[in-house]
């Protein structure tokens, strides 16, 4: 393995550790915050928290090596700082009506999001144990949207956290043609402009905490969960790719879950522990993936019938 595919994949996997705290904590702070301050908030603690990241370089002169942005950059900012007002908002607002272990395992339906738009919208090769990894990640989040699988009533917690899995699976993918600027950049901006827009609707819908001792504790949640998690997905997308980096980031639901569980003690039904052997299965495949060189699409498009092709 390359030496830049092992360090992608270590980011991808720090990225889903430090990302992995956000729903069982979330879940508390609730109780003190409503869910669309909440959401400004989180995202508000990531910014200021590289913004101080960014004065302390300043202040030790650090040489930038990084890309500035460009006015070609424009539209990919312009909808990864909508898109994440949306996807947390959802998050929460889903987290209000689901245990936090069911909606850290939903989590993972990003994996499904992520590799479909980097493969219809961007062009960017997936291959067949990806796809097989898709499918059980697919499954899994079918099984865990269902409240009642007999009558097959979908439970409106789950269909949230499925919405803001499309909002970041979307959002993966602009940040991914961001992935060659200065990563410090793309999560202040991230977190300043997302997180004061949250905040503004929260504000104008009359949201007010009820705790102001909680929000101290989720500003640090957002510095940790999203933005040092960010950081480095960041970094694991600029060597591994959006598709792969997301496979890799599966592991996040599974801590997220495993400290969900140790918190709240809420005893998971059958259909969790079936949901949860598929999610495992198809992160297992997700994340042994290897990458294709060129798209599927392509290559039967372009493919000669007496040669041979490389995967």
């Amino acid at each position: 393995m390359r030496s830049s595919n092992r360090t992608g994949i270590l980011l991808a996997i720090l990225a889903a550790a430090l990302y992995a705290i956000n729903s069982p904590f979330s879940k508390l702070l609730l109780k003190s915050i409503p869910s669309t301050l909440l959401a400004g908030v989180l995202y508000l603690g990531a910014g200021l928290g590289m913004a101080a990241v960014a004065l302390v370089r300043r202040a030790r002169k650090v040489p930038r090596t990084e890309e500035p942005f460009t006015r070609s950059d424009t539209p990919f900012v312009l909808a990864m700082i909508v898109l994440d007002i949306a996807a947390p908002i959802l998050l929460l607002l889903g987290l209000s009506t689901t245990t936090a272990a069911n909606a850290s395992l939903l989590n993972n339906f990003e994996i499904v999001a992520t590799a479909l738009i980097a493969l219809c919208l961007f062009r960017e090769a997936v291959s067949p144990r990806l796809w097989g990894g898709i499918i059980l990640v697919t499954l899994s989040c079918a099984l865990l949207s269902f409240e009642d699988i007999t009558a097959l009533r979908p439970s409106a917690g789950s269909l949230f956290i499925l919405g803001a899995c499309l909002c970041w699976g979307l959002e993966n993918n602009c940040t991914r043609r961001l992935s060659s600027k200065d990563p410090l950049m793309v999560v202040l901006f991230k977190g300043v402009f997302s997180g004061l827009g949250s905040l503004s609707i929260g504000l104008a819908l009359g949201e007010r905490p009820t705790s102001f001792v909680a929000v101290p504790a989720a500003l640090a949640v957002g510095f940790v969960a999203y933005g040092m998690s960010i950081f480095c997905y960041v970094y694991a997308q600029r060597m591994l790719g959006a598709a792969r980096t997301g496979a890799y980031y599966a592991i996040a639901p599974f801590i997220g879950t495993a400290l969900s569980l140790a918190i709240f003690r809420d005893p998971p039904p059958a259909t969790y522990i079936v949901a949860l052997i598929l999610m495992a299965a198809g992160a297992f495949l997700a994340a042994k993936d290897e990458p294709i060189s060129v798209h599927p699409f392509k290559r039967r498009k372009n493919a000669h019938p007496q040669q041979k092709h490389e995967n």
